[in-house]
């Protein structure tokens, strides 16, 4: 295991275990129980509830590590809020990607103004240690004030049809949300949406533009840096 991994001391199921419940998890619409069962029928007992704490402890240290493996951002970002029902109240999930489609930051705000705008755009330039030529919204107009007050040096486009590449990011998460019957808490839906946003794109290839041939390659790359991240790589499957 290199030094980057993350630590699994006091575990009761290696790494390769653990990684593949949390790939498992955050790669389809499973619920925990579900692991629990398509882990047994590989002859592997692992309760839903280490399932459930697995993805909880490792699932933001896995995702960081797939973030640091990206190359920086591109200079078009792409921010846009959706809403959230959260035990009956009105939440607000914003969402920034760059042109590709990579996801830079999320954040589960109880507002949507110029205030809960302004933390999101201080948020995104510290996480990604990067500024933007561009930056592309919809017609919100405390996107407009907070993008003056933060980037007054960035470009701003505010058109509803120029930010579909946010809004078509929002998909996934709406899939997963659906799947688990909305989400209980802000800091729990910050947590499970936070490391899905890191994991889920990385097992995502555009297999439209690609060949069979060509995905399969790409695809047994990308396996190949998760056991390096999660440290499973030439691990064994049981405990």
């Amino acid at each position: 295991m290199s030094s980057a991994s993350p630590s699994y001391r006091g575990h009761r199921y290696p790494a390769k275990v653990i990684s593949h419940c949390v790939w498992l998890y955050s790669r389809f619409p499973f619920s925990f129980r579900e692991v629990e069962e398509l882990m047994l029928q590989r002859g592997i007992l692992v309760p839903h509830e280490t399932v459930r704490r697995s993805c909880i402890k490792l699932g933001q240290a896995y995702a960081n590590g797939l973030r640091r493996r990206r190359p920086r951002p591109g200079d078009k970002w792409h921010p846009d809020e959706v809403l959230l029902k959260i035990n009956g109240e009105r939440k607000y999930l914003w969402r920034a990607v760059d042109a590709d489609g990579t996801v830079l930051e999320i954040l589960v705000q109880n507002r949507r103004d110029k205030t809960t705008d302004r933390r999101f755009f201080r948020t995104l330039l510290k996480k990604t240690c990067s500024v933007p030529r561009v930056v592309v919204t919809d017609r919100l107009r405390s996107c407009g004030v907070a993008h003056r007050e933060v980037m007054p040096s960035v470009e701003h486009r505010s058109h509803k049809g120029l930010n579909n590449r946010a809004e078509n990011s929002h998909q996934p998460a709406r899939q997963r949300e659906r799947a688990m019957k909305g989400f209980r808490s802000v800091g729990g839906a910050q947590r499970f949406l936070a490391a899905f946003s890191g994991i889920s794109p990385h097992f995502r290839a555009r297999r439209h533009l690609m060949t069979a041939s060509d995905h399969r390659a790409e695809m047994t790359v990308r396996f190949a840096i998760w056991d390096q991240i999660t440290g499973a790589a030439g691990r064994p499957t049981t405990a």
